[in-house]
């Protein structure tokens, strides 16, 4: 873990020293910085990356506008740090292929425990092989099948965010149990303590595009108010 490539994008040189300290004294050595979006992209094309902290107000090009660019180029986790904390920039962050979201200010410890949550995860689903039967989950209208990866809905194959489809397919286990955001987050996520009810929710919002007939009337992942998210294993009629 403490041999990945972190790439760190933000032109306030006071975080980018506290970042590099507080990851350099977790063990990690191979961290480079940047205060442009052009300085990022060069880092990125030179060194690679296996995880990118990305400001979203730089000097040359927003975070948004270069997180599509970096996603040409690499497959790294994206963690937007920002003091932007609208929920439409964090859809925004989530949209243009962000992986996470982090409000300044911040603890550099929870930077760390994200980083380190998302190193241990990997971004990657089981491949099925050979002839056992794979796992997979029927809801009827839909079907998620973890051994391929993949999501289908009334019979065809939908792409499906990674994060999203790892919350779907923990929700998938866990059928008509009611889960709160800070569950759901230490569960996918793997942070506990440090849950952001913003991330859950998008996330929660992706999967209903996906396998809800009318999103903003969801039938299978509900809303129980005052406590949380509940997959129903039978759709109510």
């Amino acid at each position: 873990m403490q041999d990945a490539k972190i790439v760190l994008i933000d032109d306030e040189k006071s975080i980018l020293q506290m970042l590099e300290i507080t990851l350099r004294k977790e063990g990690f050595q191979r961290i480079y910085t940047a205060t442009t979006a052009q300085e990022g992209l060069h880092l990125l094309e030179r060194h690679g990356a296996d995880i990118i902290l990305l400001d979203v107000m730089l000097p040359d090009k927003t975070g948004f506008e270069l997180c599509p660019k970096i996603r040409e180029l690499s497959d790294a986790h994206i963690i937007f740090v920002t003091a932007r904390t609208s929920e439409f920039d964090v859809l925004t962050g989530f949209a243009t292929g962000g992986d996470d979201y982090v409000t300044k200010p911040f603890n550099p410890l929870e930077v760390v425990a994200r980083i380190k949550a998302r190193l241990r995860r990997g971004t990657s689903f089981p491949i099925h092989k050979g002839n056992d039967d794979p796992i997979q989950y029927d809801f009827g209208h839909f079907l998620v099948n973890e051994s391929a990866g993949e999501l289908i809905v009334n019979g065809e194959s939908v792409t499906c965010p990674a994060q999203a489809f790892q919350l779907l397919l923990y929700l998938c286990k866990h059928p008509n149990i009611v889960f709160s955001k800070s569950q759901l987050y230490d569960a996918v996520w793997g942070l506990d303590g440090f849950g952001d009810d913003s991330t859950v929710m998008v996330h929660v919002r992706k999967i209903r595009e996906r396998i809800e007939i009318d999103p903003s009337d969801p039938k299978y992942l509900v809303t129980i108010r005052g406590l949380g998210y509940k997959l129903l294993k039978e759709r109510a009629l």
